[in-house]
């Protein structure tokens, strides 16, 4: 739309000393001619759009030409830069972008610099990641349904229809929160579980309370099933446990050994994997069941080599 172009072409000038027309063509996928309207344009709607002519010409905004900056200071500004930062690596949508355009161009200060950087592109990987994440953001923003095939941690594959609700990345993977038709309750599922995904053309089955609060919620409701457990570790692998683990140091030996508590999902695979991989060094100590489930794992890998 014009009025999208327009605002984007003062976004994109007040970010940069002098833009020739050819790059603001290019960027916003119109002619040069379209362009010289739109500055036409601006300049009769007050904006103070000056032209520079030879072979380095281009557009720019008098510096004179002063935007509101009073919302936040430039501390602040850093870490609203950082955030969205760190959001374009985890998730390639144009309008991100924008968005950061915008930031900067309040900014009174354009040469911030940033102490943090947030690096979030593991978000990235695995297929199609990306194509899920725009999907579902579409219907979300639509209020239309969704379709797909889930497979669970039981290994058992269900069709299910949804109201989407909200993206959200945590437990080191990104989840649709969702009211479940079949269910008729609120749902967390695991995008890399999900196949043949595609919205539905219907409307939400019904307006639903606010993302942050339903969450919430459900969150305070965790029906998930825990163990905990307790495990006797060699100092050599303290820092790959306290990483992976993430559990609590009970006991620590002269020789620098520990015993750590876990509190974990039951039928979440990470930890299980970690403490197989981690051989000799590990050694469980309770429950009993995890003992024996350790034991049946370590046959069947016996049996197959």
């Amino acid at each position: 739309m014009k009025i999208e172009r327009l605002l984007g072409i003062v976004i994109f000038l007040l970010n940069r000393e002098k833009v020739s027309a050819r790059t603001l063509a290019e960027k916003f996928e119109v002619s040069h001619r379209t362009i010289q309207r739109d500055i036409e344009t601006l300049n009769m709607s007050g904006i103070p759009i000056v032209s520079f002519y030879g072979t380095d010409g281009g557009y720019g905004i008098l510096n004179s030409f002063k935007m509101e900056r009073q919302l936040a200071n430039d501390t602040d500004y850093s870490y609203i830069l950082t955030a969205l930062k760190g959001l374009i690596t985890a998730y390639g949508n144009p309008n991100i972008e924008k968005t950061l355009e915008k930031i900067v161009s309040v900014s009174s200060n354009k040469s911030l610099t940033n102490n943090i950087s947030l690096d979030f592109g593991v978000l990235r990987e695995g297929r199609d990641t990306d194509k899920r994440i725009q999907l579902i953001e579409n219907a979300i923003s639509r209020k239309k349904m969704i379709s797909f095939d889930y497979t669970n941690a039981e290994n058992w594959t269900s069709q299910l229809e949804v109201d989407p609700i909200l993206l959200t990345y945590k437990w080191y993977a990104w989840y649709l929160f969702a009211f479940c038709i079949e269910k008729q309750d609120y749902r967390l599922y695991k995008l890399v579980r999900m196949t043949n995904a595609y919205v539905i053309d219907k409307h939400i089955s019904k307006e639903h309370e606010s993302a942050d609060v339903l969450m919430a919620r459900y969150e305070a409701n965790d029906n998930r099933k825990y163990l905990t457990c307790k495990i006797r570790c060699k100092a050599e692998v303290k820092v790959f446990v306290m990483e992976y683990l993430n559990g609590s140091i009970e006991k620590e030996y002269v020789n620098g050994d520990f015993i750590m508590k876990l509190n974990v999902i039951q039928n979440e695979h990470l930890w299980f994997g970690t403490i197989l991989s981690l051989g000799n060094k590990v050694l469980v100590l309770e429950p009993e069941e995890l003992k024996q489930r350790i034991l049946q794992k370590a046959r069947e890998i016996v049996e197959i080599y």
